[in-house]
């Protein structure tokens, strides 16, 4: 460590947003960066603790005190080599990861102020592409193949790993481009497509074959294929979303969330839609079901193509803001979360439960609800929903299910079919998928060395 006391002396300092009046007006990311100097000084908080819990806490296992250190003595090179051993993509995740190893971070557990890792990473990564630190790796073959399924985080990086292991890598995707929720759920204002591209064409020069428009379900699917791979890495994600299957639901502008997510993504890469097709907020109230991630992504989006307002619901009760007692360390902290796009305007009430669409001439009008509360349930288990007030009805020509997902289920495969990401394990995070997508291509690799 160059400076033992930076973390009593500096304070977090993070990089921000553009300013709101500015970013609504298109898709561009949100988030600002830090000049370099400002940049290091935060890497040179971190304290290099003798448990470095960042480590621990992170899906992935990075090295954060390493890195940190390295960037803080401005040797990037150096600080990128050390975040590539345990994070194949840190420019997705030092983008859009919640930060696990923040909430682990001892400074944050002392003063509050954990150091800035994400943006850290997000730092390090474009150095490295900037810089000419990204080479092209070009591993020697071993003759065998194998076929991955689906093209997001869990199958990039169970297809990245495999190739530099030296086999030949075939990707199957079902959409026209690669990413998965990476490119069709989350908005270009927090991810621009283009980074996804780059690391694309740098899988692509160092050998994995990409096949788009190739969707391949099933055992039936599988099977067709199955012959020509030695192995088959399945990474399809959780496709279907949870529905809410309230009386009128069939209204129109009643829609999944990722129906408007990977549409508008869609729109800005270039596709066209018919004004039948067209799902927009333009001039309407809109309202968003689901407190989570997923539901906020709406509101941002609803903000960009001109909406009259928006109204965001949970079922579940308001978190504590800061500290939540019922959440101590090691868990993860549940409380309130303020995103960019809850900064830019949004009505938020929780504890609210939806009983019915409203609609007239078939389109969807505005959406009866009811304050609710929860009470333990003497038998264990989830808490029993009470009624709390009167029922009432918020106004919206366009409503939006932002539910989360359904686990998948599969059937028993071969034992050369292998399972990773969220399709495995349920929805997640994406740090998670990629940490699964590595650990599945060890598998596969201990499987074909048996």
């Amino acid at each position: 460590m160059g400076n033992p006391k930076a973390f009593l002396e500096i304070h977090r300092k993070e990089a921000g947003y553009r300013p709101v009046n500015d970013r609504i007006h298109d898709f561009g990311e949100v988030e600002q960066t830090l000049n370099t100097k400002d940049r290091q000084e935060q890497a040179s908080r971190c304290m290099d603790c003798g448990v470095p819990f960042c480590h621990w806490a992170c899906p992935l296992g990075n090295k954060d005190p390493e890195w940190n250190d390295a960037l803080y003595h401005g040797e990037w090179e150096t600080a990128y080599k050390l975040l590539k051993k345990t994070n194949p993509f840190p420019e997705f995740t030092g983008r859009i990861c919640p930060a696990l190893c923040e909430k682990a971070c001892v400074l944050y557990h002392t003063t509050g102020e954990a150091v800035t890792n994400r943006e850290n990473e997000a730092a390090i990564a474009e150095r490295a592409f900037l810089e000419g630190y990204v080479t092209i790796e070009n591993p020697q073959r071993n003759g065998k193949k194998v076929a991955v399924i689906g093209a997001g985080p869990a199958g990039l990086a169970a297809a990245n790993e495999l190739n530099l292991m030296g086999y030949s890598v075939t990707v199957f995707e079902k959409n026209e481009a690669a990413g998965g929720l990476l490119r069709y759920g989350i908005p270009n204002f927090k991810l621009n497509k283009a980074v996804i591209d780059r690391r694309i064409q740098v899988m692509e020069q160092e050998g994995v074959e990409f096949r788009y428009n190739s969707e391949i379900s099933g055992e039936s699917g599988i099977s067709v294929i199955s012959g020509d791979y030695d192995a088959i890495v399945i990474a399809t994600g959780t496709p279907t979303a949870r529905d809410l299957k309230a009386p009128g639901r069939e209204l129109k502008g009643v829609h999944l969330a990722l129906e408007l997510l990977s549409q508008q993504n869609r729109v800005l890469a270039g596709m066209t839609f018919s004004d039948e097709e067209r799902i927009t907020a333009r001039g309407k109230d809109v309202l968003v079901i689901g407190g989570g991630d997923t539901g906020s992504d709406c509101i941002g989006t609803a903000h960009r193509q001109g909406c009259k307002s928006v109204t965001q619901i949970e079922i579940m009760p308001k978190p504590p803001v800061g500290h939540n007692p019922n959440t101590p360390w090691p868990n993860w902290p549940v409380i309130l979360k303020t995103t960019s796009s809850h900064e830019e305007g949004c009505t938020r009430r929780w504890n609210i439960n939806t009983l019915e669409f409203l609609g007239k001439d078939g389109k969807v009008t505005g959406v009866k609800v009811q304050p609710i509360d929860w009470k333990p349930n003497p038998e264990g288990g989830r808490p029993l929903m009470i009624e709390a007030g009167e029922p009432e009805i918020i106004k919206a020509e366009l409503v939006l299910l932002a539910m989360g997902f359904l686990k998948p289920e599969h059937p028993e495969y071969p034992e050369n079919v292998f399972v990773c990401g969220d399709a495995a394990n349920g929805a997640s995070l994406v740090v998670r998928a990629i940490a699964s997508g590595k650990q599945t291509a060890q598998k596969v690799d201990a499987f074909l060395k048996r």
